[in-house]
């Protein structure tokens, strides 16, 4: 899947253009010098935001490990178990940044300033999912893929992925457990 997340035009235009998911030149995602997990295990930079924050495999192995992501304001948090996890995360909720925090009426508010500032919203997720070999109607709700976020937020997996910043401190945890 990582391959199509950087070459196909309309999975480009939906990841990059609208979640902030960019995987299109994979040399040019490197972490900042330091930045590691607390574990030791390998963290590998697959993708970055706008902003230059990193999308991070944790561990060896494929597509499979779990998606850290790694803020430059000092955040990080564990975000799916797989990238196809990640992927539908970024198709159903792609503002899911803007989710910490914040109650339900106040996370449509969000979903509904997205639709608004990105009218064909819904259809240029299809065309990104179908590109996937996802089937749209078969994504899952953004309560759910919030849920999840807050699962993850809290348990083993963030234990797993917990990334120390250049000068050997935990970073701060991405997502409070409670953010629903």
């Amino acid at each position: 899947m990582l391959p199509l997340l950087g070459t196909d035009e309309d999975v480009v235009a939906f990841l990059a253009g609208v979640a902030d998911l960019d995987a299109t030149d994979p040399a040019d995602h490197l972490l900042e010098e330091g930045v590691r997990l607390a574990s030791g295990a390998r963290l590998e930079q697959f993708a970055r935001a706008g902003s230059g924050d990193a999308f991070c495999f944790v561990g060896e192995g494929g597509e499979e490990r779990p998606v850290v992501y790694v803020s430059l304001d000092g955040e990080s948090g564990p975000l799916a178990l797989g990238l196809p996890e990640l992927v539908r995360l970024c198709l159903v909720a792609p503002w899911w940044r803007d989710a910490p925090g914040r109650t339900t009426g106040e996370l449509q508010g969000v979903a509904d300033e997205y639709r608004e500032d990105v009218p064909d919203l819904d259809q240029r997720r299809d065309r990104a999912a179908q590109a996937l070999g996802i089937d749209p109607a078969g994504l899952p709700s953004e309560a759910t893929v919030l849920d999840r976020l807050a699962e993850l937020s809290r348990g083993p997996v963030a234990e797993t992925c917990l990334v120390v910043g250049y000068e050997g401190e935990p970073l701060d945890p991405l997502f409070d457990a409670a953010h629903r």
